[in-house]
């Protein structure tokens, strides 16, 4: 088993010792600071510059978390966490603002930060390990959001990478 399937099923750490379960109980403060987990909660097929020693996606992985329910579930509470974090709620209708969005989206939603890159890697992690329908309702949220709220900043690019980073149906 490699070693991000390992990292999901909950038997083996990420490259700094960290566990799933770890990482998705840190506070806000520690998902805004540390910039070398994202890569492993929403791998990508792409490399990472940031964390050259994150996974990326394979055949493999991409298989076993479509046809793995447990895998899915992990993710979603790793998407989840993620959503709080931005003040975002999973709901059942789709992705709403959370009781936290006034003060959370003063990191990431009034000006361009790094947020918007990972944004887009986790649309595309969504997307490629079969939680289409969240990831979706994540790209929708966002640009529901985006023409909504007076005082949004993302920019045109990244507004256009999280409009092209789920195939068009």
């Amino acid at each position: 088993m490699n070693k991000l399937l390992a990292f999901y099923y909950g038997s083996h750490p990420d490259s700094h010792g960290r566990m799933l379960a770890e990482i998705l109980k840190q506070d806000d403060h520690w998902l805004e600071v540390c910039h070398n987990y994202i890569q492993w909660l929403f791998p990508t097929k792409e490399y990472s510059h940031v964390t050259p020693d994150a996974p990326t996606l394979d055949k493999e992985t991409v298989d076993a978390f479509k046809s793995d329910e447990l895998l899915r579930n992990h993710l979603r509470a790793a998407l989840i966490r993620i959503l709080s974090f931005y003040g975002l709620k999973l709901t059942v209708g789709g992705i709403v603002k959370g009781p936290n969005w006034a003060e959370r989206k003063l990191n990431w939603f009034t000006e361009n930060t790094h947020n918007s890159l990972r944004i887009t890697r986790i649309l595309k992690c969504l997307n490629a390990l079969d939680l289409n329908i969240e990831a979706k309702a994540f790209q929708s949220a966002l640009l529901a959001l985006c023409r909504s709220e007076p005082d949004c900043g993302i920019d045109k690019t990244a507004l256009k990478y999280w409009s092209e980073a789920l195939p068009h149906q």
